[in-house]
């Protein structure tokens, strides 16, 4: 195993800035000028690094990273900036994709990992995205969860369809309001939006929200969660016109079907852009894929990750 230089002392679940209810196990990783609280499973120098999306933690993974230890990765899953135990820087321009993708390459570098498999969902797709496009890591595998590459996005984003379903993310632009809206109640909405969205509510049970609710009614967390949309709005406008060079990196993108927010023909035409692209799409799940099948969603990335033919969601027994 190879030596994280900015790994500090690991901590268990309930320490601060974490829930009862949470099993991982957590470290600090200093990168890229920030602390991260990550949590952490398997040893070794391959790297599995996790990253989660809105209003989400680290702990959205918790089905997979035991299955990425036994794999042979050392699975890593921080809280990404703003979010959970990690540092919340305070200005809106802190949340430019720039440095969220900074935020990545440091932690890769930190790990000091050989092998690299980086897997994202919901904004920590976009992310990753974003990475393996402008080749900011040497990247092994590439793993996306409900997340449109962005040339996609963008020319969805174009269409009636998905501006309705995109609505929110012009109310989150808006000051003070979506805070004021979300933090009610001590976040009860948090909570809410992952069980009412969820295609087997069952597995949201209330010990699993109220570790979403713990994390988004901290001082100052939603504030930072929302300025990650804040400051996308601008990258998005940058982004309108550009040319995305071609991800060769072998990739595989698992779709909940019953997204509510983004709709599944935000997927066509990926294949322009990435040159060995595995889908695989679940139509008995919701934008929540992991935590909401994760018994195939690990088939299918298990498979991937041991270079098997990944399947599909019904041939997982």
């Amino acid at each position: 195993m190879m030596p994280a230089l900015g790994v500090q002392v690991r901590w268990v679940g309930c320490g601060p800035m974490a829930h009862a209810d949470d099993p991982l196990e957590y470290r600090d990783v200093n990168a890229n000028g920030l602390r991260f609280r990550v949590a952490e499973a398997g040893s070794g120098d391959r790297l599995a690094l996790c990253l989660h999306g809105f209003p989400e933690a680290a702990f959205s993974w918790r089905h997979q990273l035991p299955v990425l230890a036994e794999l042979g990765y050392r699975a890593w899953a921080p809280d990404q900036r703003g979010y959970g135990g990690s540092d919340r820087p305070p200005a809106v321009s802190d949340y430019a994709m720039e440095h969220l993708a900074a935020d990545v390459v440091g932690l890769i570098d930190e790990s000091g990992a050989r092998e690299v498999v980086l897997i994202g969902h919901d904004w920590g797709a976009g992310v990753a995205w974003h990475v393996a496009i402008h080749r900011m890591a040497p990247l092994d595998r590439l793993v996306i969860m409900n997340a449109p590459h962005p040339a996609c996005f963008v020319r969805e984003l174009r269409t009636l369809s998905q501006l309705r379903r995109s609505w929110y993310m012009l109310f989150f632009q808006v000051p003070r309001l979506p805070e004021w809206v979300l933090g009610r109640n001590d976040a009860a909405l948090i909570g809410k939006a992952f069980r009412d969205s969820a295609v087997h509510p069952e597995l949201f049970d209330d010990d699993v929200l109220e570790v979403y609710r713990h994390n988004a009614a901290e001082p100052g967390a939603l504030t930072a969660m929302l300025n990650w949309y804040r400051a996308a709005l601008r990258w998005a406008w940058r982004s309108r016109d550009e040319a995305f060079p071609v991800i060769e990196t072998p990739t595989l993108m698992v779709w909940g079907e019953q997204d509510t927010a983004l709709g599944k023909e935000t997927t066509r035409g990926t294949g322009d852009y990435v040159t060995d692209l595995t889908i695989r799409y679940l139509p008995d799940a919701s934008h929540w894929v992991q935590q909401d099948q994760p018994e195939v969603v690990n088939a299918m990335l298990a498979a991937f990750l041991r270079g098997d033919q990944v399947p599909r969601h019904d041939q997982v027994q």
